[in-house]
């Protein structure tokens, strides 16, 4: 009787532990792919412009991909079609320009895929130790951006920054915290303080 109780009891123990791993995995694969699908959804919205660096995959033709630069014109050289315009596209619609391109005339059915590897530069300037131009990451903040700086000065309004987006004619003012989101191309300002 006490024996059966014991197996029983291990059956239980051994279910719920099988429980538990199937349930952490399945939460690690929702997790995964949440993250994915934000890379994914930066990838969907951000605008190509001068700097970018991409890489493109033509499946099938590996001659005809690689590494490319968004030239100062906002134009990519590619084997083949030649220049194709990709500033101000997404990364998806660039894809789509490029199949398009390859489809009418030099391949049938040409699949692509197009993928930010360098990311423009921003630029930091104003009351920070080291101000100049730093490669963007993906989720940057003002705060991440005045860290690669080497910090505030002494004299740094710590409070607010001016950040000028990449076509835009006027700064905004904003607050120097993680809610201020950094975009490539970004000019960010850090004024001086007033006692």
């Amino acid at each position: 009787m006490i024996s059966k109780m014991i197996a029983l009891v291990a059956v239980a123990t051994m279910l719920l532990a099988f429980g538990g791993v199937a349930r952490a995995q399945n939460s690690s694969q929702s997790t995964e792919a949440a993250q994915s699908g934000q890379a994914g959804n930066e990838q969907g919205t951000y605008k190509l412009g001068s700097g970018d660096k991409l890489r493109v995959i033509v499946f099938g033709q590996d001659d005809l991909g690689g590494e490319y630069e968004v030239d100062g014109s906002g134009y990519v050289r590619l084997p083949l079609i030649g220049q194709i315009k990709a500033a101000g596209l997404t990364v998806f619609d660039f894809e789509a320009e490029v199949a398009e391109k390859l489809d009418a005339g030099y391949l049938k059915d040409a699949k692509v895929s197009v993928e930010v590897i360098n990311y423009r530069p921003f630029y930091i300037i104003g009351e920070v130790n080291k101000p100049g131009e730093y490669p963007y990451v993906s989720g940057m903040s003002v705060l991440n951006a005045v860290a690669l700086a080497g910090g505030y000065t002494y004299r740094a309004d710590d409070t607010e920054v001016f950040v000028r987006r990449v076509g835009a004619t006027t700064e905004e003012k904003l607050p120097a915290d993680q809610t201020t989101k950094v975009n490539p191309g970004d000019i960010i300002r850090i004024s001086e303080r007033f006692f």
